[in-house]
């Protein structure tokens, strides 16, 4: 069974792929897409999407990164995958899912999943300007308006030369609403040879099992409902009959502490000030799908907007914990 992390903009970014990995239990990550128009981009664009790439393009837990690229112009976006390529990612992933507004305006995203014969000459276009042994691999959703050209798009993706598809089964217009149609994706793997990955609404281990069950894939992709419950992994591996021993006991919201406070130093140190308290917020909000106490928590920082009060609950509720455990051992 393989389980891959998400790339969520603007949520499951470099920071929180740091942290969930060393919780555990993900095979695989890709990045947040990395937006090409006409131009060259610079080494320092992909450094900072991906600052993995200074780390043999690994998460300091060891987990491999392939890089996500969005455009729609063959040889822009060969060019740039191939700059990318020789600065060592595990991989390259092409975006044809997007749903946001801005993106298919301008031809990218899910707007491409209106045309198939595009969507094999872009793959086309990369697969050649990267070298032979570094993964091409591509993220569809099931269509744009609706799921009419699905088959097409998947083995356009195959043409091109993708060795991989991950599908998220919505459609540009169903957007994240419920549910994902798991169910369609029989017919994408009937019609390719190559791996497909399901994706989408798999926020617990019995959402997981039906997933597998309806898409008929041993390969998954979690999104938010890892950064909900980060030991979302390891309890579908548990309930996948992984051998004793082989994973942790379930997480519980004291183990997630030290990860929390590893997180809020992450963000106060690689991103903007104006964004770190809101990151924090963010991520306290899903994980009060899980664990009771993030509720107390979230409540508790939601008003705070300075960095300094922050940080000085995020001690308090370290020291707290760290007394909590020295009262069970005693």
């Amino acid at each position: 069974m393989t389980l891959l992390l998400a790339p969520m903009e603007g949520l499951l970014d470099f920071v929180l792929r740091d942290v969930l990995t060393r919780v555990g239990g993900v095979d695989r990550c890709v990045s947040e897409f990395i937006r090409v128009t006409g131009t060259l981009l610079p080494d320092k664009v992909f450094y900072r999407y991906l600052p993995e790439l200074r780390n043999k393009g690994r998460t300091l837990a060891g987990t491999p990164v392939r890089a996500q690229l969005l455009g729609s112009d063959p040889a822009s976006l060969a060019d740039n995958a191939a700059r990318l390529a020789a600065l060592g990612p595990e991989g390259i992933d092409l975006n044809f899912g997007c749903p946001a507004k801005v993106v298919n305006r301008h031809g990218g995203g899910a707007a491409l999943l209106q045309e198939p014969e595009r969507i094999a000459t872009l793959v086309a276009a990369v697969r050649r300007a990267v070298p032979a042994h570094l993964p091409v691999s591509a993220k569809m959703r099931l269509g744009f308006n609706d799921a009419s050209l699905t088959l097409e798009c998947a083995q356009a993706m195959q043409a091109g030369g993708a060795c991989e598809i991950v599908v998220h089964a919505r459609t540009k217009l169903d957007g994240y609403r419920p549910p994902a149609y798991w169910e369609q994706i029989p017919a994408i793997r009937a019609a390719v040879s190559i791996p497909v990955v399901a994706n989408g609404e798999i926020w617990t281990v019995e959402d997981a099992q039906r997933c597998r069950a309806l898409s008929g894939c041993d390969a998954l992709m979690l999104g938010r409902g890892i950064v909900a419950d980060p030991g979302l992994a390891w309890a579908i591996r548990a309930a996948d009959g992984a051998a004793p021993g082989t994973q942790p006991a379930p997480v519980q919201w004291a183990d997630l502490l030290p990860h929390i406070a590893d997180f809020w130093q992450l963000v106060c140190r690689d991103l903007e000030p104006r964004q770190r308290a809101g990151r924090l917020k963010q991520w306290l909000n899903l994980l009060r799908r899980r664990f009771p106490e993030a509720e107390v928590a979230f409540q508790q920082v939601r008003t705070l907007t300075d960095e300094g009060a922050v940080s000085a609950w995020v001690q308090a509720v370290r020291a707290q914990d760290a007394m909590d455990r020295f009262i069970q051992v005693g």
